[in-house]
């Protein structure tokens, strides 16, 4: 098998018992698995919920906390048993796992961005097992990954990874809720994610952690965009995730054939939240659509939100999304420069958002 760049994603449910505490039974099955992967030359990053899972019977909470405090006192002492009980388990192949915390930041700050991925590329080059999770102990608003879903896709395009692998407790995507419906049929292969495939997740998941189908449907969404093909689905054994690579895995693939290869620029671009929005007119549409041109001050007829110079904006026609591209322009100066020839323009930027900086179609 060709070598892969892999990212792994386990979910809370998949590492932890009824109780809420860490199941070393399955962790092993997961462990074994990911060292199968590495033995057969892949490189892999895992992406591990369950540091709040098995922190808060520690605390004393008889189940899951729901209040923000909570979860991150429970997170800080979950995730030093988590990668605790990680170290031991992967010391007997003889792999030695790098524990990394992230937060939104570190995606949306293009500096922090570029030095996660020379941190990930080192550990890769040197053998090492990055076992990655939200840093929750100083998230200042909920855990905003979506029980590491949104993560795991942010990572896997920030490596260019090959494939990202979402283990969870359902075997994939269904046209209804499976708990609800017996009657509900198993979509094997997608090649996007549609609002209609949101629709069908209808809030799927377990008790234990945060994140049900709809948020691995948008996570694949945007690994998706940043071309990264995308398996969602539940396995057991050390062979599963070698089966999973083969195209045997129990659960839904979301992958086309046509995905696009971007530069890190481009992938922070994609990944980044936006911080405005831009309407322009035909001409303009055109020019980027069809023309590959770089977007100028006289196709743009309005401006929302409060932007700087270097953020990430989307970009709309009268009525659609056409793409999202880095702005030259604060969301001040271009208000003064919309709408005027190049020949009219002192002291600002010719374009708004150059060729090199724009994506089309990126939505998450």
């Amino acid at each position: 098998m060709e070598r892969k760049r892999i990212v792994v994603k386990i979910g809370s449910s998949s590492l932890t018992n009824a109780k809420g505490e860490i199941d070393k039974v399955r962790l092993m099955d997961h462990v074994q698995a990911i060292a199968e992967l590495k033995k057969c030359g892949h490189e892999v990053l895992l992406v591990s919920s369950g540091a709040v899972a098995a922190g808060f019977k520690q605390l004393g909470y008889p189940s899951r906390p729901v209040t923000v405090k909570g979860k991150q006192a429970a997170a800080a002492v979950g995730q030093s048993l988590l990668i605790q009980t990680y170290h031991a388990l992967f010391s007997i192949y003889d792999i030695t796992p790098a524990q990394i915390l992230l937060t939104r930041t570190d995606f949306s700050k293009k500096e922090r961005y570029k030095n996660a991925y020379a941190t990930f590329e080192e550990l890769l080059e040197r053998d090492m097992l990055p076992i990655i999770n939200e840093n929750d102990t100083v998230s200042v608003s909920e855990l905003t990954f979506g029980d590491n879903d949104m993560l795991s896709a942010l990572v896997s395009g920030l490596v260019h990874a090959d494939q990202l692998i979402i283990l969870t407790d359902i075997n994939g995507l269904y046209d209804a809720n499976p708990n609800k419906n017996p009657q509900a049929k198993r979509i094997d292969r997608l090649t996007a994610v549609t609002d209609e495939m949101l629709g069908f997740a209808d809030g799927a998941g377990s008790k234990v952690g945060t994140g049900g189908m709809e948020s691995k449907l948008l996570a694949a969404r945007a690994a998706l965009n940043a071309g990264v093909k995308v398996f969602i689905g539940t396995g057991y054994g050390a062979q599963k995730l070698i089966e999973i690579m083969n195209g045997q895995g129990d659960g839904t693939y979301v992958e086309h054939e046509a995905l696009a290869v971007l530069t890190n620029n481009k992938q922070w671009i994609a990944l980044t939240e936006i911080s405005g929005k831009i309407f322009v007119d035909n001409g303009a549409e055109q020019a980027l659509l069809e023309n590959g041109k770089s977007l100028l001050p006289a196709g743009v007829y309005r401006v929302e939100g409060d932007f700087a110079q270097g953020d990430v904006v989307e970009v709309y026609s009268e009525s659609r999304l056409l793409g999202r591209g880095e702005v030259l322009y604060s969301s001040l100066a271009l208000a003064h420069a919309m709408g005027k020839r190049t020949d009219e323009l002192t002291n600002y930027p010719i374009e708004v958002i150059h060729r090199d900086k724009w994506l089309k179609g990126q939505t998450h």
